[in-house]
């Protein structure tokens, strides 16, 4: 791993594309089901649910792991180009383990895969344990560049969207949006169209935005001066209540008010605890201090920034209080 250039990060594993070989990204995907198979999550014949999205170097990567799959007895489940989320509540719903091959806000020259277990995020503690994996590669299926040597057969694309939209209608109310117009800021993102179609089935009126063909790194947290210019552009136009958007894998949220002021992320997180009545919020040491003077959470917890640790940090206090 450490020769690769790729190494796990905040969030999965991630690299430059070019580092991103067949070879490498087929040894990844081994020591996550050899790990996954010490926890008891994989066995010949379980399925793995794949998806990617919109980089160039994305296709490549999803079938080097497919192939992977394949070798170690497992049967993937292609779900095609598609938010980490969808790809998650899909998984999650059948318990079944998966992987999502993105890079999520970084450059398109680089890209990465981020792991789950079969009812839940990889934390730290799984990234540990699958470094430790002692895996024997068959080298005779990749050449002298670490490209495999035949072609990788997809399987057909389970359609995993429909049940993710209704998540939302479900939840929200088919009228949660009536008579609201949002501007949907699609760019590169792989859920640009599913955020329209969720947009549309609460009720709201959906305007694509700033579709883009080639990847935008777009950074919830980070915002691009390209794209505050964008926000207040369409803003001016005077017919949007809201302007919504996602970054590359669509799974960090980022909404500008009808006037194009955007709403970061930890802001947005603030909003959503709020209107969840959270009594214990937990968040990184990078997000927004207004947390903590909006006092509405009794308790609230710092951690270090990547997802794996804040769900860590959450579930140890969710037992706690037990």
């Amino acid at each position: 791993m450490e020769q690769s250039g790729v190494v796990f990060g905040t969030s999965g594993a991630r690299g430059l594309a070019d580092n991103m070989s067949d070879m490498v990204c087929f040894a990844y995907t081994m020591g996550y089901l050899q790990h996954l198979a010490t926890l008891g999550e994989f066995s010949p014949h379980t399925m793995v649910a794949v998806a990617g999205d919109l980089r160039p170097s994305t296709p490549r990567i999803m079938g080097a792991c497919i192939a992977a799959i394949k070798y170690m007895g497992g049967k993937p489940v292609f779900c095609g180009f598609v938010p980490s989320p969808t790809l998650c509540h899909y998984a999650f719903s059948l318990r079944i383990p998966s992987l999502m091959v993105t890079g999520s806000h970084i450059p398109a020259d680089r890209n990465g895969i981020k792991f789950n277990r079969a009812q839940g995020e990889f934390l730290k503690d799984d990234e540990l344990a699958m470094r430790d994996q002692n895996i024997e590669l068959p080298e005779e299926m990749f050449n002298v560049n670490g490209k495999l040597i035949k072609p990788v057969a997809f399987p057909p694309v389970t359609n995993i969207i429909p049940s993710f939209i209704a998540r939302y209608r479900d939840f929200f109310g088919a009228d949660a949006l009536s008579g609201l117009c949002l501007g949907v800021y699609q760019h590169s993102a792989v859920g640009r169209d599913v955020l329209t179609d969720i947009v549309e089935a609460l009720g709201g009126e959906a305007i694509p935005l700033g579709r883009s063909k080639n990847f935008v790194a777009v950074d919830t947290e980070a915002v691009r001066p390209e794209d505050v210019s964008l926000a207040n552009q369409w803003a001016a136009q005077g017919k949007f209540d809201a302007i919504l958007t996602t970054d590359g894998d669509s799974d960090r949220p980022l909404l500008a008010d009808r006037h194009g002021n955007w709403l970061r992320g930890d802001i947005l997180g603030i909003l959503a605890a709020r209107f969840l009545q959270a009594a214990s919020v937990t968040t990184p040491i990078s997000s927004n201090t207004a947390l903590e003077k909006s006092e509405f959470a009794r308790h609230t917890q710092r951690t270090r920034i990547g997802s794996p640790f804040v769900v860590a940090e959450a579930a140890w206090r969710k037992r706690a209080a037990r």
